[in-house]
C-alpha cells in the first residue's frame, strides 16, 4: 500500500524493539503511524505528532480495539505484539490470550473495518530445532517447540483463513534473533549490549549463553524495520510466507569482532546451542522478489563503533 494521508498503519506492539524502528522508518516513507501497546513507552521514540501516535490497547479487549478501528482509518496492520518466549513459558494462559486469542480479534477487526494488508512478525521458532548443517526453506516442516512457536503458527493458519474467505491480504515474515541497540530484553541482553557498549570506557563484560562453535541466525532491527516495510508496500505479495533474510553468524567470530572494536570488553561464552532454531536458512523467497540486501552484522558493529 502506498502513502495515503487519509489513512494510516497500525504496528502493534509499537513501542516495543521492531515496533520503534518500524515506526520510525514508515514515518519517514510519509506513512500516517498509530502505534497501540498494551503499556506506554518506556524510552524516547522520536514520533513526528503529525504522523504518529501512540494508543494504549490491550489486543484482548475486543470492545477497546473496536473503538480503535471505529475512531482510525486503518489502511495497514504491522503486527508484532506479542508475549516473548521466555514470558510465554512462565504465564502460558496470559501468552496464549495476547499470542492467539488477540491476533484473533486482530483479523476479525481487519476484516470488519476492511483493512486491506495485515503483515504478521512471525518467527524462525516454528521450524523447532533442525540439524545445524540443513538449510531450511519456508517449504521444511513446521515442528514448533515452545508455546511462543506454536502460537506464532497457528496465527499464520487464521490468516490464510481470512486471506482465503474474506480477501484479507495477509502475509507472515519469519524473523530470527534481532539484534540492536534498545532491545531491552532482560532474558537476552547481549542481542543489545554488542552495541551499547562498544563504547565503553572501562572493563565490560557480555554474557553470551552459545558455545563458541555455535551458530546463530541474526539480523539487525534497521533491516527487519526495510522488510516490514517491503511486505507493506509491494503491490501484491507473491507468496504468503517468507523467511526473514538473515545472516548465520559463528559464535566465536562475533566474540572476536566485538572484542576487537573495543579492548575494554570481554565477552564471556556459555555452552548452550540454538535450540528451537534453524542455524542455516534459505531466504531466497524474499530477497529474490524485493531485491533485498541484509547489512551484515560485522559491518552493523563496526558502523556503530565509529
Amino acid at each position: 500500500m502506498d502513502a495515503d494521508q487519509n489513512s494510516s498503519v497500525l504496528i502493534t506492539g509499537g513501542c516495543g524493539f521492531i515496533g520503534r524502528a518500524a515506526a520510525k522508518l514508515l514515518q519517514r516513507k510519509g506513512y500516517g503511524v498509530v502505534c497501540m501497546d498494551a503499556a506506554p513507552s518506556a524510552s524516547a521514540v522520536a514520533y513526528d505528532q503529525e504522523s504518529g501516535r501512540e494508543i494504549l490497547c490491550d489486543i484482548t479487549n475486543v470492545d477497546e480495539l473496536q473503538r480503535v478501528f471505529a475512531a482510525e482509518a486503518i489502511g495497514g496492520i504491522i503486527h508484532l505484539a506479542a508475549i516473548l518466549p521466555t514470558a510465554a513459558q512462565r504465564e502460558p494462559l496470559r501468552a496464549t490470550r495476547v499470542n492467539v486469542e488477540g491476533s484473533l480479534n486482530l483479523l476479525e477487526m481487519a476484516r470488519r473495518f476492511g483493512v486491506r494488508r495485515f503483515v504478521f512478525g512471525s518467527s524462525l521458532s516454528i521450524y523447532g530445532t533442525y540439524p545445524a548443517d540443513q538449510v531450511v526453506s519456508e517449504a521444511e516442516r513446521a515442528a514448533p517447540e515452545d508455546l511462543y512457536g506454536a502460537a506464532k503458527l497457528y496465527v499464520e493458519r487464521l490468516g490464510e483463513t481470512y486471506r482465503d474467505c474474506h480477501g484479507l491480504e495477509f502475509v507472515s515474515l519469519r524473523i530470527g534473533r534481532v539484534v540492536g541497540p534498545g532491545a531491552q530484553s532482560a532474558s537476552s541482553a547481549w542481542r543489545s549490549q554488542i552495541f551499547e557498549l562498544l563504547d565503553a570506557n572501562r572493563s565490560t563484560e557480555i554474557a553470551l549463553p552459545y558455545a563458541g562453535s555455535e551458530k546463530l541466525l541474526m539480523v539487525h532491527v534497521d533491516d527487519v524495520a526495510r522488510m516490514l516495510l517491503a511486505l507493506l508496500q509491494v503491490s501484491r505479495p507473491a507468496h504468503a510466507v517468507y523467511n526473514a533474510p538473515c545472516e548465520s553468524v559463528v559464535v566465536a567470530d562475533l566474540k572476536r569482532e566485538v572484542e576487537s572494536l573495543n579492548s575494554n570488553i570481554r565477552v564471556k561464552l556459555g555452552e548452550g546451542f540454538a535450540v528451537g532454531n534453524p542455524r542455516l536458512l534459505d531466504c531466497s523467497r524474499f530477497q529474490r522478489e524485493f531485491g533485498f540486501v541484509i547489512v551484515p552484522i560485522i559491518e552493523q558493529l563496526t558502523r556503530a563503533a565509529t
